[in-house]
């Protein structure tokens, strides 16, 4: 120690943190440059790696993950095809979409809620559920998903309440696909005006078929971005896209006056045993059709269990005589050619000869020299014949063309067809066919075409054209009734003296069992022979009655038609007037119609 101090040296001091002098030495020196290079190209390559990533993400592959991102984020709603509703002139139902579900059962898939995770149920324990709320066997649902692990169908058309409460039992496995049905609350009513759509909703007739563009809703493929919760995210929508179709097909026909018309004309066929009938009721300013009743029918709801031919109109596209019931037209056309005189008479011989042919009146018996109310009351075969010989035949034809024998009616009622008229030459060279034709015989029409005829003589002459629709409305609006219409053809003076002359018909003649006290109403019976391929048949007729209402001031047609009635006593006043009456009392009522003159106290009593 002394030579330490000789030498003015002093002994290092400890570390606190102990170590030898060397490796505190060590701890100072500098790190080598290269291996700071290559951590910091280490650092830059990552870096750069990840730019590159980066760039490759947003520029390269930017929309193809946007794509993807897109389709997990938005919903597509497919849509199910649903249909606009039908109603009748006030509103009521007669054709909607109702929506109805399929059951499908995975079995795969099956837990109850609250069980654990990885838990799956058997089929029996899944049948043994839905059992009590389906009401169907617990065994036929087994036997169904026995062996099957997913896509098992168990139940079709179950009704909304129905899977609500299959929804509430929360079985995993369990899918419900919604479907629209097409129903028709009122059975066979409107059946052979709205036709109907088959199990794949493929519409197959009536308005059902020729307004399908018109009856599908405007639906179309909808996509709707969601967030990570499930909200409706309003990025992406366009304007309309959540639009909902509430537009509905008015009808003009009254389902109260369908249904009177509809029993009357039913219980008429089956008395009288006939092959079927039709009833029609058109407004007469605007050519509304009010009913359209014909029998036999079907319920569109179960069409599989009827023939195919009930599903078309017959009074639309079936052809045939119109007979007596078109007298009062050619009356009109003779008025209206300056022919007769109103005040006129002709002779009834009960018989003649035309061009070698003979013709009767239908009761082989002559009624003398008589005017032209008492040729519309007896209805006079002969006296028609000697009234329209004073019409020349090509004007004669040059009417009945005018009038739309031998065109299709400008309706919007499925499958009108245009009636048959002979040809110009014909009427004129062969003088039977005009003789044939003043009574109603020798050419075809449809039972559309007579009302439509028959709607001119009671509006003052003008022809309107017949429809059954009134147009798409929106919501609970109801279109009002159009104003009058039609192309003027007739005098209204004319019009008015041939609808006086079918009054006295009902006064006086076939056509008294119509007669309601206090109103004044006119017709005319008809009894006609049916052609079949150009011949008659032996025994087979048409009988028929029209009728308008009131006379004062009219506003109605009523046409009855049926078709082949079994028995002697068949004729026009006794199987189809009485089917007119019901339904004139029943309209009488329905559109309040006030009475036209007093009603005498014996008739009130």
């Amino acid at each position: 120690m002394a030579t330490e101090r000789l030498q003015g040296r002093r002994p290092a001091p400890r570390a606190s943190g102990g170590g030898s002098r060397r490796q505190r030495v060590l701890a100072f020196q500098p790190v080598p440059s290269r291996r700071l290079w290559m951590v910091y190209a280490l650092l830059a390559a990552g870096l750069g790696g990840l730019a590159l990533r980066l760039a490759w993400v947003q520029v390269i592959q930017g929309n193809e993950l946007l794509e993807r991102a897109r389709s997990i984020q938005t919903q597509t709603v497919t849509p199910l095809g649903r249909r606009r509703t039908i109603v009748d002139r006030q509103g009521r139902l007669v054709a909607l979409d109702e929506e109805r579900f399929t059951l499908w059962a995975h079995p795969r898939y099956f837990s109850f809620p609250g069980d654990d995770i990885g838990r799956l149920r058997s089929p029996v324990d899944v049948a043994r559920k839905l059992s009590t709320v389906l009401g169907k066997p617990m065994a036929d649902l087994v036997k169904a998903m026995d062996g099957r692990k997913s896509g098992v169908k168990l139940v079709n058309d179950l009704d909304p309440e129905t899977a609500q409460r299959v929804r509430e039992l929360g079985i995993s496995g369990i899918d419900l696909e919604a479907y629209p049905q097409r129903v028709y609350p009122q059975g066979g009513l409107f059946a052979n005006v709205v036709g109907f759509l088959n199990l794949e909703r493929v519409p197959q007739a009536g308005l059902e078929q020729s307004r399908d563009r018109d009856l599908r809703r405007h639906e179309s493929t909808r996509s709707l971005r969601r967030g990570a919760d499930g909200t409706p995210l309003p990025d992406g929508l366009k304007a309309g896209v959540i639009y909902g179709d509430d537009l509905r097909l008015q009808l003009t026909l009254d389902a109260r006056l369908q249904q009177v018309a509809q029993m009357a004309l039913t219980n008429q066929v089956k008395q009288w045993k006939a092959k079927r009938g039709v009833a029609l009721v058109m407004d007469v300013r605007n050519g509304e059709l009010v009913a359209l009743a014909s029998t036999p029918t079907y319920d569109p709801n179960r069409f599989w269990s009827y023939k195919p031919g009930l599903f078309r109109e017959w009074s639309v596209q079936d052809l045939y005589e119109p007979g007596s019931t078109f007298k009062p037209i050619n009356l009109a056309i003779a008025l209206q050619e300056n022919a007769i005189d109103p005040s006129g008479k002709v002779n009834d011989s009960g018989q003649l000869t035309i061009g070698g042919w003979p013709i009767f009146n239908h009761d082989r018996k002559g009624n003398g020299v008589i005017d032209f109310p008492t040729v519309l009351q007896v209805s006079s075969n002969v006296g028609m014949v000697q009234a329209m010989r004073r019409v020349k035949p090509a004007r004669f034809w040059h009417w009945l063309h005018t009038l739309g024998i031998d065109t299709t009616p400008d309706t919007d009622l499925p499958g009108a067809v245009a009636g048959q008229l002979k040809s110009l030459e014909t009427f004129k060279t062969q003088p039977i066919e005009p003789a044939t034709a003043a009574f109603g015989q020798g050419f075809n029409l449809t039972p559309l075409k007579l009302i439509q005829l028959h709607a001119m003589l009671a509006n003052g002459g003008r022809l309107v054209s017949p429809h059954i629709t009134r147009g798409l409305r929106s919501g609970d609006d109801l279109a009002p009734a159009p104003p009058a219409s039609g192309v003027q053809l007739i005098k209204p003076e004319i019009a008015q003296t041939v609808l006086n002359w079918m009054e006295t018909v009902v006064e006086k003649g076939s056509g008294k069992g119509v007669q309601i006290p206090g109103h004044r109403i006119g017709g005319k019976t008809g009894t006609a022979q049916k052609a079949e391929n150009g011949v008659y048949v032996s025994g087979a007729r048409i009988t028929s009655f029209i009728a308008h209402l009131p006379i004062n001031d009219p506003r109605f047609v009523v046409l009855v038609v049926v078709d082949e009635p079994q028995g002697g006593n068949a004729y026009g006043s006794t199987v189809a007037v009485p089917v007119a009456k019901q339904i004139i009392e029943a309209l009488l009522v329905i559109e309040k119609i006030p009475p036209s003159r007093n009603v005498p106290s014996t008739a009130r009593s």
